[in-house]
Order: structure tokens, then sequence, then C-alpha cells
């Protein structure tokens, strides 16, 4: 399971803080003429330096769009300064699949869906940047539903059990489940990533940029429930309705599952820091 809980969740694979963007000033000298030698009138001064060439914050936009670790993504990004940029997004994807773990057949759907919002922060204007920010949305989890064929074998807890087969008289039924896997304890979750590649280039319109880094999502959160009959051997004479609160093997069983849920949520305990990796492309446009 914990393998495969694993591989499905990387395969696919407000607010931003505050900030203050500070405009270039404007540098400009005068030179005071010299008196004529004859005393007649000074000449107007004039300057020796012209005003830095900085464009006003949110004058240029650029929309984008790439492939990401959180599924599909739109961005739209504005400049705030000569250093900096905010940049807002949202990310989409579902991918469905079937898998057997311990004797269990599942069907386990990923539905991946976030927004979040970030500072872009390039120290030299261009190339490397550093993005603090949020995911103030996100949707992100894993759902599964699962069923055994009676008489089949499963474990839980290193304890094997077999499925009971279907019979009318005593009421007996397979056992099926379902699960859920959450990616979103925290919320809203602090980002922090690296890049390369300025989506509102000094020239040009089209830029590739790339990023690295971490959502911190807080530990996952994992969640099953088990129905329908088990018993202890395959021969099926001492056997228990899962739901029993009373039954010594269902109680048996359910105190297995808990452990085994316990053991799952730790392997799966490094996700609490879900990586970012994303590529793509931007276009950007002056809009005043």
């Amino acid at each position: 399971m914990k393998s495969t809980v694993l591989l499905l969740s990387f395969a696919l694979l407000s607010a931003p803080m505050a900030i203050t963007a500070q405009p270039a000033s404007l540098s400009s000298g005068l030179v005071a003429a010299g008196s004529s030698s004859d005393g007649g009138a000074g000449q107007a001064a004039l300057p020796v330096g012209g005003a830095l060439n900085s464009e006003r914050p949110f004058s240029r936009v650029a929309v984008g769009g790439g492939l990401s670790t959180l599924g599909i993504q739109l961005q739209l990004t504005t400049n705030l300064g000569s250093h900096l940029n905010l940049r807002g997004g949202g990310n989409f994807f579902n991918y469905s699949t079937n898998f057997t773990s311990s004797g269990i057949n599942a069907t386990a759907k990923l539905t991946l869906g976030s927004a979040r919002a970030s500072v872009d922060f390039y120290p030299f204007r261009q190339g490397l940047r550093i993005s603090p920010g949020l995911l103030f949305y996100n949707g992100n989890q894993l759902t599964a539903t699962a069923a055994v064929a009676g008489g089949t074998s499963f474990t839980l807890n290193g304890q094997t059990y077999y499925s009971g087969n279907t019979n009318s008289t005593t009421g007996t039924a397979p056992v099926n489940g379902n699960a859920t896997l959450g990616l979103n304890t925290t919320k809203p979750a602090f980002t922090i990533t690296a890049g390369w590649g300025n989506t509102i280039p000094r020239k040009g319109h089209w830029s590739f940029p790339f990023e690295l880094g971490v959502a911190v999502i807080g530990a996952p959160t994992l969640n099953v429930n088990l129905g329908g009959w088990a018993c202890y051997d395959q021969a099926q004479t001492e056997c228990a309705n899962i739901a029993s609160p009373t039954d010594p093997i269902a109680i048996a069983i359910q105190s297995n599952l808990q452990a085994q849920v316990t053991k799952w949520t730790s392997d799966l305990n490094p996700l609490k820091t879900y990586p970012i990796l994303s590529g793509g492309v931007a276009y950007s446009f002056r809009i005043r």
C-alpha cells in the first residue's frame, strides 16, 4: 500500500504575504551655466542624468500554462517593481487506476485541485527567482473503493483473513471497503519555491519558467472503512460481520485494520511537505 499510494501521489505527478514595491527613483542633476565674462545672463541649467527606465506597477501582465506535480497549471502574473512580480494561478488534474494490495482489489481516483498566490523576487531582475506564497485552496485527495472476492485471502497488520462467500440465508457477503487520503491538512498552506525565468521579461514577450520547491500541507490524513464478512479460515467456520461491535472476531479485525492504517499513515508522512516541480510557457504584454 505504501508504494502504491506514493506512486499515485507522485506519478501525476490571501493572500500572499504583504509587500512594498519600491519604484526606481529619479536621478537628475543640474549644472549651473557659467556666467559670461561680460556679465550677460546665465544659461538655463541642463540635466546630466535622465530618469531610470522603470515601468509602473501593474503595467504588464503575463498569462501562462504548464505542468506541475500539483496538476495542469494556469497562471497570471503582473509586475510590482523592477525586482518583484505578483503571481497567482490554479491547478487541476484527475486520474483513475486499478491496483491490488495485500489481496485487496481497489479502484482509486486521484483528484488534484488547488489555487495559490506567490510573490516572485528576482535578486538580479532576471533569471533566478525566490517565491514565497500561500496555497489558499487545496482540494487534493485520493479516494478508493475496494472489494475482496469471496474465499480470497487478504492481510491486515500481518494477519491473514478470508473474505466471506455470499450466502443469502446467513446474510454473509464478501468484504468491501473505501478509503480517502487527504493531502490538505493545513489550510492555507505556506509555499516556498525557487525558479528560473521571468514571466515578464525585459525584452520580448515569451518566457519558459521553471520552479522547484514545496508546499507545507501538513501530515496526510487516511481514513479506511471495511464492511462485509471476514473469516479466520478458508473453510469459513470462524466468521463475523466486520461491522459488529460485539463479535470478538470483528473486534480483532477492526483492531488490526486500525493498526494497519497507522502504519500506512506513517509511510505517507513525508508528503506533509508536498513537492512542487513545474515547467511551462508564458506570454506577456503591456496593459497601460
